[in-house]
């Protein structure tokens, strides 16, 4: 048995966090049914973690305290709490259990460090960054020491670790803090089920978009770090040399949308919320991955302005990009030419407007369909179920060794 133990942010898919977790899930269990998938929930709240056949437990709900006194340290009690829950669930079931997976830093710490040889289990720590490179991490300074103890346990005492780039791999072979042969290169994946290569004619029809536009296309959950007004200046500067470019971005919770309308508005660009009126720049509120593919599949080229973290750059829009096949702009981040090369990609340096410029419109100009071919084809090696069939080899490579 394998145990998975997650803490998604929205236990209805409303996160990438969320998605990559259920997405998951559901190519773990549907090689190994037997996997015992823990996730909290509040209440009665709805969940689709039930179509995976999770297991919710009780969320005790500190971090809800936050409105009183914000700290992240209030979310680190919850997931200590939670990570005690799960102990409690597995203890009795130990002698069947292969190995216990866990996402979250808190959790693999406490598992890492306690609960895992108290109950004689390994643990393996998919690890995403490090906690103390978090953006939402404790800001107090004294908890500095705190959140390096967190990194240091869940990394340095896991039985193994996952990771998502080998860039992060090397980082941490760097510092002396895991030998690269446990730990284990696991990048995220697309939705086989979902992204594949659109009909863009068919696409445009269906949502109103003029079928001869040059359309430059982002999708994102959230807009922070993602540097999208970068993105609306290259847009404004290449219109002078492509008067019928259109940006389409869509996502964001709606004050990032507010904010970036404003920005655009602020760069002489006709904003508009709706396919359905004549505009420069479509700001579409989120939409299911179903109504996303051919949002997408409209574009003539699909970006990536910037990622949050970078050794770990791992984005699910890259891989859900690449499967549509389409052009690429991303920045120059070695993690994400660990998965898409560069002579696949059309990169610029980070955080460079002109060379966003430039990147941009170079991609506009491709026309050889064999680089779709290529895109499409590593894709494939990036599917949920490639994904799956990953973890299920490192955890019975750490059984094993058991």
């Amino acid at each position: 048995m394998i145990v998975y133990i997650a803490y998604p942010t929205s236990l209805n898919l409303q996160s990438a966090n969320a998605l990559q977790t259920y997405t998951t899930l559901r190519a773990l269990r549907a090689r190994r049914p037997d996997t015992l998938a823990l996730i909290p929930r509040w209440g009665r709240e709805p969940s689709r973690f039930h179509d995976v056949g999770a297991v919710h437990l009780p969320r005790p709900a500190i971090g809800k305290l936050s409105r009183f006194y914000k700290s992240t340290l209030l979310y680190y009690l919850e997931h200590s709490a939670f990570a005690a829950m799960t102990a409690a669930i597995v203890a009795p079931r130990r002698h069947a259990v292969e190995a216990v997976y866990i996402r979250q830093p808190i959790i693999a710490a406490w598992w890492a460090g306690g609960f895992g040889p108290q109950l004689g289990l390994p643990v393996i720590y998919e690890a995403h960054d490090l906690e103390s490179r978090n953006p939402s991490r404790a800001k107090e300074r004294w908890a500095r020491g705190f959140l390096d103890l967190i990194d240091r346990t869940a990394l340095c005492r896991a039985t193994a670790v996952a990771s998502l780039t080998e860039d992060f791999r090397r980082l941490l072979a760097q510092i002396g803090w895991r030998d690269p042969a446990e730990v284990a290169v696991i990048p995220d994946a697309y939705d086989e089920q979902i992204f594949a290569p659109q009909d863009r004619a068919a696409c445009r029809a269906e949502l109103g978009l003029p079928p001869t536009a040059a359309i430059i296309a982002y999708a994102g959950m959230t807009f922070a770090h993602r540097w999208l007004d970068g993105l609306l200046s290259a847009i404004r500067a290449l219109r002078a040399t492509h008067p019928n470019l259109i940006g389409l971005i869509l996502g964001g919770r709606p004050g990032e949308r507010a904010a970036l309308a404003a920005h655009a508005i602020s760069e002489g660009l006709r904003v508009a919320e709706t396919t359905a009126m004549p505009a420069d720049l479509y700001l579409l509120p989120p939409r299911p991955q179903t109504g996303v593919v051919r949002c997408l599949g409209a574009a003539d080229v699909l970006v990536i302005p910037d990622t949050v973290t970078d050794v770990t750059a791992s984005p699910l829009k890259l891989f859900e990009y690449m499967a549509l096949g389409l052009p690429i702009v991303l920045p120059s981040i070695p993690a994400l030419h660990e998965i898409l090369p560069p002579h696949l990609a059309y990169s610029f340096p980070r955080r460079n407007l002109t060379g966003l410029q430039e990147a941009l419109a170079a991609a506009l100009a491709e026309h050889d369909p064999a680089l779709a071919a290529a895109r499409q084809t590593l894709a494939a090696e990036h599917t949920y179920m490639r994904r799956a069939e990953r973890i299920i080899a490192l955890v019975e490579q750490v059984a094993n060794r058991r």
